[in-house]
């Protein structure tokens, strides 16, 4: 029999008015000089300034440099302002991108050479040698989770192409998930990011790979999000659907420690050609490719529709899908966002070399993922 190493994250305070134990929390730890990394838009919003009232006792900087899908340079301005700030930890505060840019600021700040030479399958990948800086992570948005993972994925800033620094030692030290702070997104964040999370949920659980943990989490995480993204979109200020979707968020990401599958190989690709949103790119790939997915795995898609209560069995999955982002106000065609026919070689290009796909239940070829972006035009 095979040996399956398991391993799950870090410490989370979930729960509204988290934000206001940070000061205290990195106090303790004898932490005085913290750099906040976080999105140019969010910077300029009344909610930053407010978490920083709750900033007492600390000598506070903001690096605001994180825009779009962040790039190694965006990490590499970073842990120049953490230099200049003398900080001795980092809060990354935002959605998925400034927190994978938050991740690995302390790591680029404190080691040689680019971020870029840290990513797992660089050719000479350098080793994550020293002790890095104290983080802790506030998610602003519920999609990526990226707050409890212990990946960063930032593009090349030439080829947008999306590399993934991977470490256990990223992770943060402490979560402070806190969901009033999504109360101020708009509908149409508040709709990309929840799908993000959900396609988390669904296509771990989906992932043949053997992790019966991470499966119970996904499961779960889609009975969440089922029942409380439409709230979030047309309810703003319902903090009870605001924390389901960041519950539901967190444990996707846990969850896809078991590995993800196609729809995110096609969004990895949406985002380096086509510079789409994360979460935006796996809403208009995830019916398409999970209805080309069905004939593989059909009783995970029966125990999909059931935690997400959905009348009709396995097959009635995918239109509730399609009938939830309709709902939510998600267009499915890509075409619809700008993307064309003459995108198509490279977004097959790419999404054939990402390594998601591996462990999609059937097997992709470049063929297959010329026929998916095509049928999702």
């Amino acid at each position: 029999m095979s040996i399956t190493r398991f391993s799950f994250p870090t410490a989370i305070l979930f729960g509204a008015g988290a934000r206001k134990g940070v000061a205290e929390h990195l106090l303790a730890q004898g932490l005085k000089r913290p750099l906040i990394v976080t999105d140019k838009a969010l910077a300029a919003l009344p909610v930053l300034a407010e978490f920083r009232s709750h900033l007492g006792g600390l000598e506070v900087a903001v690096f605001d440099g994180v825009m779009g899908n962040p790039t190694a340079s965006q990490v590499m301005a970073g842990a120049a302002a953490y230099r200049a700030h003398q900080a001795d930890c980092v809060i990354g505060f935002g959605g998925g991108a400034a927190l994978d840019v938050a991740k690995i600021v302390g790591l680029a700040a404190t080691h040689e050479g680019n971020i870029i030479e840290y990513v797992w399958d660089h050719p000479q990948v350098r080793p994550i040698s020293g002790e890095l800086p104290y983080f802790v992570a506030l998610p602003t948005t519920s999609g990526t989770g990226s707050e409890v993972g212990r990946s960063s994925v930032v593009s090349e800033d030439d080829t947008h192409i999306k590399r993934t620094v991977f470490s256990p030692k990223i992770l943060a030290r402490a979560v402070f998930a806190d969901p009033e702070l999504t109360l101020a997104l708009p509908p149409a964040i508040t709709a990309a990011t929840g799908i993000d999370a959900l396609t988390h949920n669904v296509e771990s659980y989906l992932s043949p790979a053997y992790h019966p943990l991470c499966d119970g989490i996904a499961l779960e995480g889609t009975r969440i999000a089922a029942r409380a993204l439409l709230t979030a979109v047309k309810e703003p200020g319902n903090l009870s659907a605001r924390s389901d979707m960041m519950m539901s968020s967190m444990m996707g990401a846990i969850a896809f420690q078991k590995d993800l599958g196609a729809v995110h190989s096609c969004a990895h690709a949406l985002g380096a050609v086509n510079n789409l949103h994360h979460g935006l790119a796996n809403a208009l790939m995830l019916d398409t490719v999970l209805a080309w997915n069905f004939e593989a795995v059909e009783a995970k898609f029966a125990e999909l529709a059931h935690v997400a209560g959905v009348t009709g069995g396995a097959s009635a999955f995918v239109p509730w899908l399609k009938q939830l982002k309709q709902s939510i106000g998600i267009t499915t065609r890509l075409a619809d966002h700008g993307v064309t026919s003459e995108h198509l070689p490279r977004l097959v290009e790419i999404a054939t070399a990402d390594i998601c796909h591996q462990t999609n239940p059937r097997p992709c070829t470049a063929a297959d993922f010329q026929k998916l972006f095509q049928e999702a035009m």
